[in-house]
């Protein structure tokens, strides 16, 4: 039996598909997990960032995800059938618009980034702000009065406070950089969804063929391929 390329193909993209699913579901869980941990100077504003993010629309997204790769099993393992491949299809792309509405959610949320930071400053204790004051090397939110800075070895006195800048600035700079990698990487599982979609029509296409040069056959009496 010859090898079927365009059957391959699309095997490794469905692969590939669930394995984004996998990332999206691992990437909400582990987020929840460490937001409950004990926040530390390497972590508070990284963490205060991915809370941001539609951690529970990932989740929904990724079993979404699963799902749609189980309705392509059908698909790979009956060779003739195109129903299952064409349900298939049309979920990838309920779960490529799914995913790009979570990336323009987080894009959007970088539009207006000074002020989504400056609620998040002040919900956040003095310890929290102590460490995203050494993180940052800053003192206070948009300077060191405004609102006023937590008393620490970054800033342990009102004249080195006064001499450091806000940190308005270097925390809108940090959230910037992270939440675009953020935002690039799902829309990077939407490209995945769009190989898929195209590896699934193709193999529609050769299906369709494969079925009329059959009936062709059969009609002339030689059986089917």
């Amino acid at each position: 039996m010859a090898r079927d390329n365009i059957l391959l193909s699309y095997i490794v993209v469905d692969i590939l598909f669930v394995l984004s699913g996998g990332l999206l579901i691992g990437f909400a869980l582990i987020t929840e997990s460490e937001a409950e941990s004990v926040p530390t100077v390497n972590t508070v504003a990284r963490d205060l960032l991915l809370l941001r993010c539609p951690l529970n629309a990932a989740v929904g997204n990724a079993v979404m995800v699963f799902v749609t790769f189980l309705i392509s099993v059908p698909a790979m393992v009956m060779p003739t059938t195109r129903g299952w491949l064409k349900f298939h299809g049309y979920m990838t792309v309920v779960c490529a618009l799914f995913t790009m509405i979570i990336g323009l959610d987080i894009w959007f949320d970088t539009l207006k980034t000074r002020k989504n930071l400056a609620l998040v400053w002040n919900q956040q204790p003095a310890t929290s702000q102590s460490l995203l004051q050494e993180k940052l090397n800053c003192c206070g939110y948009s300077n060191s009065t405004s609102p006023p800075f937590v008393v620490d070895t970054t800033c342990p006195n009102a004249l080195v406070a006064a001499a450091r800048v806000g940190c308005v600035g270097p925390f809108s700079v940090y959230a910037n950089g992270f939440l675009d990698l953020v935002f690039t990487g799902a829309f990077g599982i939407v490209g995945i969804d769009a190989a898929l979609v195209l590896s699934t029509a193709m193999l529609l296409k050769s299906r369709k063929e494969k079925e009329r040069y059959r009936h062709i056959d059969e009609k002339n009496g030689e059986g089917p391929l």
